[in-house]
């Protein structure tokens, strides 16, 4: 009886000290339990380890001291008979703890321990939902080690346990889960189509009141399906996605405002109530309005609050509140696919991707700075300042680290690709200087990120008139990646670029690096590959004077940019080259029409060089058909848009980034022990099984040369493919 004491005296003492936030007394209060000559009652012990394992693991980043208090408890719970509640819940919380040390073949031993016991219970609807978490669990191990056939079919497991007690909202996570291994495996379409008619099927029996209560699952839902639309180029379907969720972001953030600013008026409130001398009259007045407050903070947070989380493994160790965080499922998997302001970061993203393409530059100028402001404030917090190197991060803190870093460095690529278009030279410098540095501190983290610099340093190049060096860099990026889209893309922009410099040599080495590409289009993932090799090859075809035949190809190059890709950059520049040949082909009538339509588009996306070509190829056409007032004119306007060029290029080769970028050469990488790599890449495996953004953002065409003799040229900023996370 003195021990029953004893503890439950500690207990009430150590829930004083957490209502007052008082974090670390807390956790003495319980270890002294722990700690104790006295003798408790094993369950005594367990349930103290449990909560003292629980605060660890919420408020610091002592993941060892917390392992070390659940193997103790899962030592004493085989002593007991039954508690299975409290084993489940120890062998939640240890997984949770392997996994942020990247231990994981220790975790996937538990997690199928786990299971077991959880089918040798009574079945009933706590067994089951246990059994939910620890396939959860149990499958995103599988996909770190890219085992991606066993995590399916753990899904698959807890897809059906969910099924067994009629958990719409859970069978809708597993669903959208197992799309999401689909998606990043892609072994043929037809799987993934019929994985995304799964999810939309199961989506239809979550009713909304339950998708309130896991607002999280309509975000990866609806991502999911940006995703697969992008993979597929089906820009028009993605849109309607990328608008609910950007709606539904809207919203959220508004209602987050709403329970905060109730909150803090409730707290203010508060603190007037706890005076003492408070006249009666008054009081009443702030209780009836305090009870008003609570009330409505309930209705709006009641579908976002749980009790007991026992947050999964793969959704991070981080002391957030439930306004932070958007959960996938209901308990006892609660948890989140990434936190809330990735989310939100992930939904700017997609906003920018189908919104550059268009030449909304001004909405996408906006959404890239939102973006970077909620990585950076969240780098901060995860203790990333600019001296920060990647030997210097916490273990915990890497897996999410590696979440933003990568993020922001989807957001600097683009802006980089709109500056390009937009022939903004002096800016896109500046975003691939910072790309560049953000690359070498924390080389492992971003070591997908070397290719798409060094294919943009080759774009930069071209932009700038540096034939010779872009054809280098995406050359080089080619190396840097195992895609074999990717590859192809950069060894189009590479053939381009020596076509634009117009040599014997340079024609002959566009000619090897576009001729194995002719034949394996089909092979390829997406249409954004395909656009690219027809450009070049449709351009290398022109020098060849196989206008025929280059004619065939840039006109299906064009129904590509225009049908599936909806670019208008690349759109201008297919007609661009259209145009020309037209007119070599004394069509003057279609030519004149093609042209002007390119021209419109070029003027829309203020993209200065393809101005510059079509304006070129106006003043040949004008010549042809002798009007001269037309050709005076044109040549005025073109004059005037050749001076605004040469300012911005001087500008841009006036900068002290300038050398760095074009020169023939690797970056140079802040160099990292073996351990500290090994940490990284095993929790960047994690990441980016989680992260994967298939299709999303890719690697743009060359730009028109500067010069009006040439008119051979390709896109300052147009993007195709894209290397998966």
């Amino acid at each position: 009886m003195e021990s029953v004491a004893v503890a439950e005296g500690l207990w009430g003492l150590a829930d004083h000290h957490e209502k007052l936030g008082e974090i670390g007394k807390t956790i003495k209060c319980l270890e002294a339990i722990c700690q104790s000559q006295i003798s408790f009652l094993p369950l005594v012990e367990v349930k103290s380890r449990l909560r003292v394992s629980a605060l660890l693991l919420r408020y610091s980043h002592n993941v060892n001291h917390a392992k070390s208090h659940l193997e103790r408890s899962l030592l004493l719970l085989k002593s007991i008979p039954s508690s299975y509640d409290l084993k489940f819940r120890t062998f939640s919380l240890l997984s949770h703890c392997y996994h942020l040390l990247a231990s994981f073949p220790p975790q996937r031993n538990l997690l199928l321990k786990a299971l077991e016991l959880a089918s040798s219970v009574p079945q009933d609807i706590s067994a089951y939902l246990w059994s939910c978490n620890f396939n959860s669990q149990l499958a995103n191990t599988f996909i770190i080690q890219a085992d991606f056939s066993s995590s399916l079919s753990a899904l698959e497991s807890g897809f059906l346990s969910s099924s067994q007690i009629y958990f719409p909202e859970l069978q809708m996570f597993f669903t959208a889960s197992m799309l999401h291994v689909h998606i990043m495996q892609w072994t043929d379409d037809y799987s993934v189509e019929k994985a995304v008619q799964r999810c939309d099927e199961i989506w239809q029996t979550v009713s909304s009141d339950k998708t309130e209560r896991c607002p999280g699952l309509f975000f990866y839902n609806e991502m999911l399906h940006v995703f697969y639309r992008l993979r597929l180029c089906d820009y028009k379907n993605a849109q309607h996605h990328v608008d609910r969720l950007d709606q539904a972001m809207n919203a959220h953030w508004h209602k987050m405002q709403e329970i905060q600013q109730l909150s803090d008026e409730l707290n203010s409130l508060n603190h007037s109530l706890a005076h003492y001398d408070l006249p009666s009259r008054e009081r009443s007045a702030l209780s009836a309005r305090q009870s008003q407050l609570q009330e409505r903070v309930n209705a709006l947070s009641s579908s976002s609050t749980t009790d007991n989380s026992m947050e999964p493994a793969f959704f991070g160790n981080a002391d957030r509140g439930w306004t932070e965080r958007l959960l996938l499922s209901p308990s006892p998997i609660d948890g989140e696919w990434l936190p809330k302001n990735a989310i939100y970061a992930l939904v700017h993203l997609m906003v920018v991707i189908s919104g550059r393409p268009k030449g909304l530059f001004k909405e996408c100028s906006k959404r890239i700075e939102s973006g970077l402001q909620i990585i950076q404030g969240e780098l901060i917090k995860l203790g990333i300042t600019d001296e920060v190197r990647e030997s210097d991060l916490r273990h915990t803190a890497i897996w999410m680290s590696g979440v933003y870093l990568m993020l922001q460095m989807q957001f600097l690529e683009n802006r980089v690709a709109l500056e390009l278009t937009r022939s903004d030279y002096v800016e896109a410098e500046e975003a691939l200087v910072e790309m560049k540095n953000w690359f070498t501190r924390f080389p492992t983290i971003l070591q997908a990120s070397e290719c798409v610099i060094e294919m943009l340093r080759g774009q930069y190049s071209h932009s700038v008139g540096c034939y010779n060096e872009a054809a280098f860099h995406c050359i080089e990026a080619t190396k840097l990646t195992e895609s074999k889209s990717m590859q192809a893309t950069c060894q189009a922009f590479a053939a381009v670029s020596y076509l634009t410099i117009g040599d014997a040599e340079s024609s002959s080495k566009a000619l090897d690096l576009i001729g194995p590409l002719i034949g394996m289009t089909n092979s390829l993932s997406g249409v954004r590959e395909e656009a690219s090799i027809l450009f070049a090859y449709g351009l290398l075809l022109m020098k060849q004077q196989d206008l025929q035949e280059a004619r065939n190809r840039l006109a299906k190059g064009l129904q590509i940019a225009h049908n599936h890709m909806g670019n208008l950059q690349l759109v201008a520049q297919y007609l661009t080259l259209l145009g020309n040949l037209a007119l070599s082909l004394h069509d003057t009538v279609q030519a004149r029409e093609i042209l002007r339509s390119s021209l419109t588009l070029a003027k829309k996306l203020y993209d200065i060089p393809t101005q510059l070509w079509v304006l070129s190829i106006f003043s040949a056409l004008y010549q042809q058909l002798g009007e001269k007032g037309n050709e005076l004119e044109n040549e005025e306007y073109r004059k005037k848009k050749w001076d605004e060029l040469q300012n911005r290029l001087a500008e841009a080769r006036g900068s002290i980034h300038h050398i760095e970028l074009v020169a023939k050469a690797r970056l140079e990488l802040h160099q990292v022990n073996d351990e500290q790599e090994q940490s990284v890449i095993a929790s960047g495996h994690s990441m980016q099984a989680n992260l994967d953004i298939p299709e999303s953002i890719g690697v743009e065409g060359p730009t028109p040369a500067p010069s009006s003799s040439r008119l051979v040229g390709l896109d300052t900023g147009k993007r195709w493919g894209k290397r998966r996370l």
